[in-house]
């Protein structure tokens, strides 16, 4: 069973921020795109490309909490270690 769970709750930060950076990449992209038609883009397309760039920010910050986050729990233990 704690095998099966340990599995489970596997992360790999390397993944998380890989698939971040291509996201990102992805939206640039677009942004680029857009930038060099300005003239057939629609304000459909403006709004698509807004909510793109306010989802790759909040998963950047997510992430950064995330990091954060787990930086505080190893500091926090290697403090206990550290006491006893």
């Amino acid at each position: 069973m704690a095998k099966q769970l340990s599995s489970w709750a596997t992360l790999s930060f390397s993944t998380l921020i890989q698939q971040y950076i291509t996201l990102q990449s992805q939206v640039v992209s677009e942004v680029r795109s857009v930038a060099s038609r300005i003239s057939a883009a629609t304000p459909g397309k403006f709004l698509l490309l807004q909510f793109s760039m306010s989802q790759v920010t909040q998963v950047g910050e997510t992430l950064s909490n995330l990091i954060a986050q787990v930086n505080s729990v190893i500091k926090s233990i290697v403090g206990n270690y550290r006491g006893n």
